[in-house]
């Protein structure tokens, strides 16, 4: 039996060396953003690992069963996780390995006899510190199939592209009004026969003299600026953000075409009858002015003109082109005349008056005029958004309409309070 005994100790300490190498490799599995990462060389190694460990337990099992007496029989647990806690790994806070070794999911491969895919995942606990890991053991090789890859999808917002930031509408003043026409009448002539009188005539009581005043009568039809987009109904619902993508795009284009109608709109068919298409507006040559004139200049004597119809200008548009002239006019010592006269992050003004540099504005031109006074702008329906589904077939493909539409008017009642200046030729 010495020869037996023998052989159980050399078993057993095989059985030890293996399982310490078991829970070597286990110590070494690495844990990433919360979960236990066990590469493929790893698994490969704990399963030869674990083979060894069952031949050997099977050997010491056959010596144990021809032992001589059940004093001299050495107890073999049913599992490697019991063996390992009785070598010690379950004094103290037990290692990564042998939490793993001990896990009901570890213990359900029976070694290794119902194979090596457990039937659920192993989760950590760390034992005396009391806290749960939670995690699950992923291998490197990634699966096939969609999604390729672990990790979650992020999705950065979209950048929208960059708008105008300045409109024409932010010089007139706002005003509604329900009906579809606007009817006004425009003084066109104006015979000013006022002067001194005296009481009386000889017996008779002085004779007062008579002026006249001649109107116009004129209409400004309401006009409806509108466009519209297609978009799948399950696209906005599943993206939230690009419905107000869609939406602000939709308003933002009305409010391009509202700025180029209220500036060079030509009156024919629906479009409105802007301000620089309209009889009676006044203009300025830049080649008019006494003296070598700047463009800056050239917007001051237009200004006059105004005034002298007693419009006092409210407002400037010009291109931003044109401005950027006018911001970089210099003296004849090289400093700036109009930018340093701007505070920091307040509003453009030239000459007192607020600008608006706007491309709907055709270069080499600018307006200058008693925007509110000379003119009015009417908004019979404010710039909205609406959405239907009934258009065409869109009912059965899912699809909807998304509509942005305004109506408003534009009456240019004293046409004399503009002035348009021409940059177009160099001053003589």
């Amino acid at each position: 039996m010495s020869g037996n005994e023998d052989r159980v100790k050399e078993l057993k300490s095989i059985l030890a060396a293996k399982q310490d190498e078991a829970k070597a490799i286990g110590d070494a599995f690495e844990i990433k953003d919360g979960t236990v990462v066990v590469t493929s060389e790893q698994k490969s190694a704990f399963q030869a690992v674990m083979a060894d460990v069952r031949e050997v337990k099977g050997l010491l099992d056959d010596f144990n069963a021809l032992s001589a007496g059940p004093a001299d029989r050495t107890p073999i647990s049913e599992s490697v996780a019991q063996v390992v806690d009785a070598i010690g790994g379950s004094a103290g806070i037990k290692s990564l390995g042998e939490m793993f070794m001990d896990s009901p999911e570890f213990k359900s491969l029976n070694n290794g006899k119902n194979g090596y895919n457990m039937t659920s995942s192993f989760e950590v606990s760390r034992g005396n510190i009391g806290s749960m890991w939670n995690q699950k053991d992923i291998y490197s090789s990634l699966p096939g199939g969609t999604p390729t890859a672990f990790g979650r999808i992020e999705r950065d917002p979209m950048v929208l592209p960059p708008q105008r930031t300045r409109r024409v509408r932010d010089l007139f003043p706002q005003r509604t009004t329900t009906a579809a026409i606007i009817e006004y009448f425009r003084l066109t002539g104006f015979v000013n026969a006022a002067c001194t009188v005296a009481e009386r005539n000889g017996n008779a009581f002085a004779l007062k003299p008579q002026s006249s005043l001649t109107f116009d009568g004129f209409q400004a039809p309401v006009r409806t600026i509108a466009h519209w987009e297609a978009a799948h109904r399950n696209v906005l619902a599943d993206e939230p953000q690009l419905r107000s993508i869609i939406d602000n795009e939709l308003l933002y284009g009305l409010r391009l075409i509202e700025d180029a109608q209220i500036l060079t709109g030509n009156g024919v068919g629906e479009n409105l009858l802007g301000i620089l298409n309209t009889p009676g507006v006044q203009s300025y040559n830049w080649s008019d002015g006494a003296h070598l004139d700047s463009k800056g200049d050239a917007i001051r004597r237009a200004a006059t003109l105004a005034y002298l119809a007693y419009y006092p200008p409210t407002g400037v548009v010009l291109h931003p082109n044109d401005w950027e002239d006018v911001e970089l006019t210099k003296n004849t010592n090289g400093t700036y005349l109009f930018a340093v006269s701007m505070q920091v992050g307040g509003d453009a003004r030239l000459w007192s008056m607020p600008i608006v540099d706007t491309p709907a504005m055709p270069e080499g031109k600018a307006l200058v005029g008693a925007f509110g006074t000379g003119a009015q702008l009417y908004d019979r329906e404010e710039a909205n958004i609406r959405i239907s589904e009934s258009h065409a077939d869109f009912f059965v493909r899912n699809a909807i309409v998304i509509l942005a539409e305004e109506r408003l008017a534009l009456a240019v009642k004293r046409p004399e309070s503009f002035v348009v200046t021409n940059f177009n030729s160099a001053p003589a």
